[in-house]
């Protein structure tokens, strides 16, 4: 036994000798809250400290003599690391005026206890063989039978705790070596994620149930500008423009019905722009999934961002040259068809009439032939212009090829005369505009700019459409007969393919 725990020990016997001699009271901190004992001369055992307290009080108070005690012996072992036993022999007199009374010996038992770093007595057992304080003859050999047959049933018990102790110890030690092996797991793991999402390209990011970011990458920052802690606890439609909002809204829709007919969706995809801190933005794809509790309910999100700003740039330069002249941006013959196809589908459905017209340039030539072709380009992208603004958002302008342009329009009235009329008024819009003088200005590397004024017109031919009668390339080649005649007709005007006799009639300019 260590000899500081030995010496604590023994201080707490010495101190219940010295207090029972002097015949003064026990204080209640002395004892353990869960302390058992028996009185001084009693054989019945005191089963809490208040009890034990009060039996004592009154043994003490009828004591009329002093006592005298020798500690013959002593032995303090310990238990446990919390748990001790002190046992000593004693001889312990009593005098008086008019008598000496025999020395009697004792057995004294403190079982203690280790709380808060501090031994207590949790039991007191004195095995006297003759009670010489109630000054009564008694059965001592009786008494201390059945105290010593008391001590062995508390040596057992505590035997039978230290033996539950040591395999607790045991227990304990695998559960903190298993603890122990988690823990580095767990750090292993933990590095393991950090090394992976901080130092990933892409932006690894997770969710609450409200949308709230509650952990970003630092990719965001590289990306983006923004530090986590200016992310973290904001909602995620914060990060994206109107038609980001509403491409989440959609792919939660798409999860919430997938859910319901019970097939749960997983890396839910789509394409956004993403706000950065210097007011830019840049294209993401993003990849999500649910996080669910153990019931099943989602709790959260959790995904990945990836830049795919130069994969949309590299995607809308291929669908502007697949679709739209690189000249003027208008849509080409390709996109025109499309467009076209659809304005028949829709007018058949509707029951509306539409109108195709092709338009060529009058005296194009000679601006190329005297400026050459950078002049005639800038005149082309300059009727370009003019052309859209003539029409609405739901008729088309395109260029067919050369100085040649198309414009279809959508939605006319389902009275033939008056979607007559209405084209007409387009087209005389039209052959108005492109009639103004142009004014063009021509970059010279080293030079000064060169002025110029061109005078251009258009000769257009118009075609009225109901359904799909003819198809595209028919209606192509009646604008086409119209158009021609047009040019035939003096140029600078219009005119309509009539129906009725497949000719073309006359509009005056």
């Amino acid at each position: 036994m260590h000899s500081n725990e030995e010496n604590a020990i023994r201080q707490v016997f010495d101190r219940y000798l010295r207090l029972y001699a002097a015949g003064e009271e026990y204080h209640p901190e002395c004892l353990s809250e869960e302390f058992s004992g028996f009185g001084c001369a009693d054989t019945v055992l005191s089963k809490n400290r208040t009890e034990w307290l009060a039996t004592q009080h009154q043994h003490l108070t009828q004591a009329k003599v002093p006592l005298s005690i020798e500690l013959k012996d002593v032995l303090i072992q310990l238990v446990t690391h919390t748990t001790a036993i002190a046992t000593g022999v004693l001889v312990i007199t009593a005098t008086a005026a008019e008598h000496t009374v025999e020395p009697t010996t004792a057995r004294l038992v403190l079982v203690l206890s280790k709380e808060l770093h501090s031994w207590k007595i949790a039991h007191s057992s004195l095995s006297v063989a003759h009670d010489f304080i109630k000054g009564s003859e008694s059965d001592a050999g009786q008494v201390l039978i059945q105290r010593n047959q008391f001590l062995e049933q508390q040596t057992q018990q505590l035997s039978r705790l230290q033996e539950q102790l040591a395999l607790s110890k045991e227990q304990l030690a695998r559960t903190i070596l298993e603890h122990e092996q988690t823990e580095e797991a767990l750090r292993k793991s933990e590095a393991h994620f950090r090394m992976l999402t901080e130092n990933a390209v892409d932006v690894v990011w997770k969710l609450d149930d409200e949308y709230r970011f509650t952990y970003i990458s630092p990719a965001d920052e590289k990306q983006r500008g923004y530090r986590a802690d200016e992310v973290i606890g904001h909602r995620v439609f914060e990060m994206f423009d109107d038609d980001g909002i509403a491409a989440i809204i959609k792919a939660g829709q798409k999860r919430h019905e997938a859910e319901h007919m019970g097939m749960p969706l997983t890396d839910v995809t789509f394409e956004a722009r993403h706000r950065c801190k210097d007011g830019s933005w840049i294209w993401g794809e993003v990849c999500y999934n649910p996080e669910f509790d153990a019931k099943g309910q989602v709790i959260g999100f959790y995904g990945i961002s990836r830049e795919i700003t130069e994969r949309k740039n590299m995607q809308d330069q291929v669908r502007l040259l697949a679709f739209y002249d690189p000249l003027t941006k208008l849509p080409n013959r390709h996109l025109l068809n499309d467009r076209l196809a659809l304005a028949l589908a829709t007018s058949k459905r509707n029951g509306c009439y539409g109108a195709l017209m092709f338009l060529d340039l009058d005296n194009f030539k000679p601006i190329n032939d005297s400026h050459g072709h950078i002049a005639g380009d800038l005149l082309l992208v300059e009727v370009a212009r003019r052309l859209t603004q003539c029409v609405r958002e739901v008729d088309t302008v395109a260029r067919f090829g050369g100085d040649e342009f198309i414009v279809v329009l959508s939605e006319l009235h389902s009275d033939e005369a008056q979607a007559y009329t209405q084209a007409q008024a387009v087209a005389e819009k039209i052959r108005h505009a492109l009639a103004v003088i142009y004014q063009i200005t021509l970059n010279c590397d080293g030079k000064a700019d060169i002025e110029i004024e061109h005078a251009c017109t258009a000769s257009i031919g118009v075609v009225l459409f109901l359904g799909q009668e003819v198809g595209i390339e028919g209606l192509f080649k009646r604008a086409d007969t119209a158009m021609y005649d047009a040019k035939e007709g003096g140029r600078n005007t219009i005119r309509f393919y009539n129906r009725a006799d497949l000719k073309p009639v006359p509009v005056l300019a």
